[in-house]
């Protein structure tokens, strides 16, 4: 009898059922004894024994069922070793839920934070297995991280949307992206919906050269400029500032994210209508994408024959076309950030796209 536990931690995104799905389908067909636990609200069900076992018809229906069955909820690794508000000891909860249980292995799905406290267990002793989710694609060692694709056709679609008005009113339009630290989904999104210019954390913009961009659109008789922005964008001006500094500067900011921001800036300099488009947390939701599916069920397969052949500690990744297994203590905590001199980016400003720089 081979017994695991599931949990979803910090923010959903489209796939997680289909990730779920395709490790309980890996290891159902290919063992005769299996218990599945799930835990309710991410590693809040780990540490107050929050859980219930699953059964098949729990895993039915689901693969194009957005969100996820468990529930999630954020738990900043670095309150992780900080007892809770009652002094318990959530490192040795979790541990303890884990031992009671018996399990052989917890698989954990989430991004950088949950990943972080993924790697802790491990080194607690816990044999445990991460898949890699994100809509912000940004998780160091994979290629891609599942969510991505149905983020970025959403987005897309809202830029896609906007063209149409903004050609119809000669208006620049902006259109704030999911991304605070990393911008791959506003590149990808950008790129792909035809955005005229896009602005990214990675790659800090002038004001004056968004105005020149818009200004020579102008010229060449394009009577509306579209712009795919970040929500973690940042002037030059500001990336000069500390961290304290930037963040007193924003709790003092009058605009409600970096998007209006540069409206209000445009709009100063050059006097044109400029209007701000925020698809917020429709950019997580609704149903994953083919793509998505497709990629779950290798990455749950992948993570079943690693449970099945017991080689824990890894988190399954996509390395070009196959699945790996890539050690979680070489890639937690790390960022995967968009490289200002990518090949991505240089193609996208042959194109003409302009990154304000």
């Amino acid at each position: 009898m081979r017994k695991i536990g599931l949990l979803t931690s910090g923010g959903d995104c489209q796939a997680l059922n289909a990730a779920m799905r395709g490790v309980v389908k890996g290891l159902s067909n290919n063992l005769d004894g299996l218990e599945v636990y799930g835990f309710y609200e991410g590693y809040k069900g780990l540490i107050y024994g929050k859980y219930r076992l699953l059964t098949s018809s729990d895993f039915s229906g689901i693969l194009t069922k957005g969100g996820t069955i468990l529930g999630s909820s954020r738990q900043p690794f670095k309150l992780m070793r900080q007892p809770d508000e009652n002094g318990l000891d959530k490192v040795e909860a979790m541990k303890h839920t884990y031992y009671k249980l018996n399990l052989d292995c917890l698989v954990i799905l989430g991004g950088n934070g949950t990943q972080k406290t993924a790697n802790l267990l491990r080194e607690e002793g816990l044999n445990i297995i991460h898949l890699p989710k994100t809509i912000d694609n940004d998780i160091y060692g994979t290629d891609v991280t599942f969510g991505f694709q149905s983020a970025i056709n959403i987005a897309a679609d809202a830029i896609d949307c906007i063209h149409t008005t903004a050609a119809s009113h000669n208006r620049v339009f902006i259109v704030e992206v999911m991304g605070h630290k990393v911008g791959w989904l506003t590149l990808y999104a950008g790129i792909a919906a035809g955005a005229d210019i896009i602005l990214i954390p990675e790659i800090p913009y002038d004001i004056d050269k968004v105005a020149e961009a818009i200004q020579k659109r102008t010229k060449a008789g394009k009577g509306f400029t579209v712009l795919a922005v970040a929500e973690g964008a940042i002037s030059k001006k500001d990336a000069k500032l500390s961290k304290k500094e930037y963040v007193k500067k924003m709790e003092k900011s009058p605009y409600p994210s970096v998007s209006y921001e540069v409206a209000a800036l445009i709009e100063k300099k050059l006097g044109v209508d400029t209007r701000v488009t925020v698809p917020g947390h429709t950019q997580r939701g609704g149903s994953p994408c083919p793509y998505d599916r497709a990629l779950c069920s290798r990455l749950g397969a992948a993570a079943a024959q690693a449970i099945i052949e017991e080689d824990y500690g890894n988190m399954i990744a996509m390395k070009g076309s196959k699945t790996v297994r890539v050690p979680l203590g070489k890639v937690a905590g790390k960022l995967k950030m968009v490289e200002k001199d990518s090949q991505i980016v240089k193609e996208a400003k042959f194109m003409g796209i302009s990154f304000g720089d």
